[in-house]
């Protein structure tokens, strides 16, 4: 099992947005009101969010990456990304880059997608293949792994 799942490291890539836009003001780099734009990025990252994990549940499968998977979700918002959650989290994280407009708010974006990609993605997609073989992989021709 993996020590800090995907929702630990969204919440600390966030607070290190945060924090470095007060800590370090370096460049601001989107202004008023252009940074509200930030604003529709999280309400659709939420929606996203909430929306596939409300599948996970009608469909009785585990949302954790270290788990084994019950069911192949093909649907919803499975059917533009392999990874709805994952992205929800990263507009999310975007959002409040733009919000905060400066270059080190976006940090924590660039962290988190760089530690779904490289360090969960490949285990949760070996387990779709152990579990659903060829099934998950024609899923994996037709639909990206993040948009």
């Amino acid at each position: 099992m993996k020590r800090f799942l995907p929702p630990t490291h969204f919440f600390t890539y966030l607070l290190i947005s945060v924090l470095l836009n007060f800590i370090l003001p370096i460049k601001q780099i989107i202004f008023y009101p252009y940074n509200l734009l930030g604003i529709i990025l999280i309400f659709a990252g939420s929606v996203l969010n909430l929306w596939a994990d409300r599948i996970f549940k009608d469909q009785q499968t585990t949302v954790k990456p270290d788990q084994k998977p019950s069911s192949l979700i093909d649907y919803g918002p499975f059917k533009i990304s392999r990874n709805p959650m994952y992205l929800g989290m990263a507009m999310i994280l975007i959002g409040t880059g733009i919000i905060l407009g400066s270059i080190l708010s976006f940090s924590g974006s660039v962290f988190f997608i760089l530690a779904m990609e490289f360090y969960f993605i490949p285990d949760e997609e070996r387990l779709m293949k152990e579990a659903f073989g060829s099934v998950f992989e024609n899923y994996k021709t037709k639909v990206r792994r993040w948009i």
